[in-house]
């Protein structure tokens, strides 16, 4: 599929594409695409002032994020595998050209799909407001509505900085994030944490439905590196770091049978992805460094080790891990599935961490019915068999290709948090009667 991606004074007309898009602004026509409009907007509210690359990675992701959403994966030749060729413009055409090789490489392994991208001129570059803002915040941090980068910066806080937190606008999360950011930031008698929450709102007509949320990590990356770059101590010429912070286990997330396509296993922030991006940075000069502190961390092990215990506790309950929210009500509110490999995880940790018990309200509660809804549904079954494979196999066997990359530097210690993962789970199917 061939896609171009400039803004609206682009002439699209000398482009033969399957689909163009305009970025940071409205459609022209019914047919065309559109991103980012909102992000600008955000930006100029808040007077940063991004560098250039850094603008440019944000119109990358954006590109990436409406290929994924316009790719149809049933009509590739597999069922599965998409070809994308990308054009993308750009304010620095030479700096991206030459570091295509490894932007494709970082796409393919975190959507498994094909990906040629060309970059063109004309991209976005504003004029500075007439009164900038150079925030005083140390870092920049996601911060997504879910348990484990609440409890980064629960702890970040409670070791001292000041991290400006960053957050992607979805339902139904988003009062909950300004309302993390609040009362990580002191509550009622602080201002709460400095907070850049925007949206990218995609508009691809004929989209994939359900829409791809393959290469969402980018996108989520690109918000950081724009707020990191524009803070005061990066125009000061420091390092700033990017806090990115998820359990270690779902960052591997390693498929749990041979039957789930790889890319079913979402690749966020798997060590592969986050040295690619490193790479990409490092060599835009863009001076942010990407951190992940829970990395060898399972998700019980970040609840049982926050800083700040009592605040963590009561704020977790509103946290969000599931992916199928949207889908299911209690009592008309939004819960989580319960079911999902996500939950699992958030349940077994939530057991781990043995503090007053899980309230979160579950619309499968209790696993340990034998029907296709409960403990028959398939990532309940496919968790049973990882865990009885990972045992007899050992962990470094069935972990296979998920931690094989040269780019991994510490696979040890990487397979011993997955087999404690992986032990947490168990305990709590085991405490639901799934057998």
């Amino acid at each position: 599929m061939k896609i171009t991606c400039a803004l609206s004074d682009f002439n699209f007309d000398a482009k033969e594409s399957d689909l163009d898009v305009i970025l940071y602004g409205p459609a022209n026509k019914g047919s065309q695409g559109s991103i980012g409009g909102s992000l600008k907007r955000e930006v100029q509210r808040k007077k940063l002032v991004p560098e250039p690359r850094a603008w440019d990675f944000l119109s990358i992701a954006l590109a990436v994020i409406s290929a994924d959403s316009a790719g149809h994966r049933q009509l590739s030749p597999d069922g599965w595998t998409r070809s994308f060729e990308l054009t993308v413009s750009v304010s620095d055409t030479e700096f991206w050209q030459n570091n295509v090789s490894i932007l494709q490489d970082l796409l393919a392994f975190l959507t498994t799909d094909r990906w040629k991208l060309k970059f063109i001129g004309g991209g976005i570059l504003p004029t500075p407001p007439k009164s900038p803002v150079f925030p005083n915040e140390d870092s920049a941090a996601l911060l997504s509505g879910g348990v484990d980068s609440l409890i980064g910066v629960i702890d970040l806080v409670a070791e001292g900085k000041k991290p400006y937190v960053v957050s992607q606008r979805v339902a139904p999360d988003t009062s909950v994030q300004s309302y993390f950011a609040k009362e990580v930031g002191g509550g009622s008698m602080g201002k709460g944490l400095n907070s850049f929450q925007a949206n990218h709102n995609v508009r691809i007509p004929n989209k994939e439905r359900p829409q791809s949320q393959r290469a969402r990590s980018i996108i989520f990356m690109a918000y950081g590196v724009l707020v990191a770059t524009s803070l005061k101590s990066y125009k000061e010429g420091n390092n700033v770091p990017l806090y990115v912070c998820e359990n270690g286990f779902i960052s591997i997330n390693p498929s749990l049978t041979t039957n789930r396509v790889g890319s079913l296993s979402t690749r966020t922030t798997h060590p592969v992805v986050i040295v690619l991006l490193q790479q990409i940075l490092n060599n835009a000069n863009l001076n942010v460094n990407i951190v992940n502190p829970y990395r060898h961390k399972t998700k019980g092990e970040m609840l049982k080790g926050c800083k700040n215990q009592k605040l963590m506790s009561s704020l977790i309950g509103m946290a969000t891990s599931c992916g199928r929210i949207l889908v299911n009500k209690v009592d008309g509110k939004y819960a989580h599935c319960g079911r999902c490999v996500p939950c699992m995880v958030r349940r077994a940790s939530f057991l781990a961490w043995g503090a007053d018990g899980d309230s979160t309200t579950y619309f499968y509660d209790d696993l340990s019915i034998q029907d296709s809804k409960h403990a028959g549904f398939d990532d309940v079954r496919s968790m049973l068999l990882a865990i009885a494979d990972a045992k007899e196999q050992g962990i470094q066997r069935w972990l296979g290709a998920s931690i094989s990359s040269s780019l991994v530097e510490d696979k040890d210690k990487l397979a011993a948090m997955v087999e404690r993962g992986l032990g947490e789970i168990e305990g709590f199917l085991n405490s639901q009667g799934v057998e």
